[in-house]
């Protein structure tokens, strides 16, 4: 079984949990394929007994790949939408990170989820993809992404004007720092952080949140996915920046920009006694009692 496994690093402490993740790997007899720059870093610090290849981008990834797993946080799983791309490479996070609502499997549940692998108990869910649509070549050939899209106004300059439509039809004139178009899995990362509401990982909707709009009754809603969400941006700078979760580009108020769901999923892996619910009740800390 070939495990391909991506990080952006690790800090020098956790050398340890590297050699006992390895280890881990190889009494399975698992053959990891290691990101070359995250490969770089530790493999003189790190005892690696068995055999083992190295990748550099999605092109060095085929059908061989059993898995894929992300060492950090969440923004290191969202790193991985553009490695697997459409392959269906299924992707295990365990959280080297902090807050992990997708990278949800500690490093002290690291036996079992290697274990879950090999016994094929774990559940695949099936997450929506944002694919972005412009008249000019943006985001090279990756222009989708797990968690959000958003269009934000650059720099310290002043608000900008968002007109958006749903298929066509007018929904609002947005006077904000910016928009953000989160899917089920985004929205308890940046929209969340702008009020937006928690939506269940398989709902079939996508969330249209303000950032920090002009018009205080101007809330976040919520649309069904098979919409079609195009926009026309105005504002005193001409350029503004347009995201696809942490990869950013700076376009003009010329481009014509659309987003839509995808045409294929990211297939997560969730070890089969974790839920979304109880993420959510312990990541948000609901029902604890803090006071002392």
């Amino acid at each position: 079984m070939k495990i391909a496994i991506y990080s952006r690093g690790i800090e020098n402490d956790q050398n340890r949990d590297m050699d006992s993740f390895l280890a881990e790997l190889y009494a399975n007899k698992m053959e990891p394929v290691f990101f070359q720059g995250f490969f770089n870093q530790f493999y003189s610090s790190v005892n690696i007994k068995g055999k083992y290849s190295t990748f550099s981008s999605a092109d060095d990834l085929d059908e061989s790949v059993d898995f894929m797993i992300s060492l950090g946080g969440d923004g290191t799983l969202l790193d991985t939408v553009s490695l697997v791309q459409d392959k269906g490479i299924p992707v295990l996070g365990i959280n080297y990170g902090r807050l992990g609502f997708l990278a949800n499997i500690g490093k002290e549940d690291m036996h079992s989820a290697i274990k879950a692998l090999v016994e094929r108990t774990y559940v695949i869910e099936k997450r929506t993809l944002i694919h972005l649509d412009a008249d000019i070549p943006v985001f090279k050939n990756i222009p989708y992404s797990l968690n959000e899209f958003t269009l934000q106004k650059k720099d310290s300059s002043s608000m900008i004007k968002i007109h958006t439509y749903l298929n066509g039809e007018f929904l609002n004139t947005y006077w904000a720092d910016g928009l953000i178009v989160a899917t089920p899995t985004g929205s308890t990362g940046y929209s969340l952080s702008c009020n937006g509401p928690i939506v269940i990982p398989t709902a079939e909707n996508f969330v249209i949140t303000p950032i920090a709009p002009h018009n205080l009754n101007v809330r976040p809603i919520v649309v069904s996915d098979s919409s079609v969400i195009s926009f026309e941006i105005e504002g005193r700078n001409e350029n503004f920046f347009c995201t696809l979760d942490s990869r950013t580009e700076a376009i003009d108020t010329s481009v014509q920009l659309a987003v839509k769901k995808c045409s294929f999923t990211m297939n997560l892996v969730r070890l089969s006694d974790h839920h979304f619910l109880d993420t959510l009740r312990r990541k948000l800390m609901w029902g604890a009692d803090v006071r002392k």
